[in-house]
């Protein structure tokens, strides 16, 4: 009877992340902050994702990053030759690729607000929640947002 129980409680451990994720990231979603909605869309056997809304596209008043009244721009990044870009459109994540059920790897994110790039990966929690992990490196070194999907 002991074993069954464990055996019962080693699969629902191995099953429960798939059953958790699963489907398509592909849709609108809103970021930690819920100051930003970024549409990821399959581009071609991979997911790549653009912010498409912003809660603040132009620069406030008193801004000392920018014009008043302006769209904001990407001036954090390294290419000097990229700093006009306008973030609202922006492609801040590509070449996602699904590993397994509930999971994709191998892709970078984009950071606009620091001007640096990651690695990462995407563990789709449930239909509704993401969990995106940028790091440096290896994946203990670094950071997980959770991004919600936008209504």
């Amino acid at each position: 009877m002991k074993a069954i129980s464990v055996s019962l409680l080693l699969l629902l451990i191995t099953v429960a992340p798939c059953l958790a994720g699963g489907g398509d990231i592909a849709g609108s979603w809103l970021n930690q902050d819920k100051d930003a909605r970024i549409e990821i869309s399959q581009c071609g056997q991979k997911y790549c994702g653009k912010i498409v809304w912003l809660r603040e596209p132009n620069y406030p008043v008193g801004s000392k990053e920018g014009t008043p009244g302006t769209p904001k721009v990407d001036h954090n990044n390294p290419d000097v030759n990229l700093r006009k870009t306008p973030v609202l459109g922006m492609e801040i994540m590509h070449d996602f690729e699904p590993e397994k059920d509930g999971f994709w790897t191998n892709g970078k994110i984009y950071d606009p607000k620091s001007g640096k790039t990651y690695s990462g990966k995407i563990t789709m929690v449930s239909p509704n929640e993401l969990r995106l992990r940028g790091y440096v490196g290896i994946s203990l070194i670094g950071r997980t947002e959770v991004w919600t999907r936008a209504n």
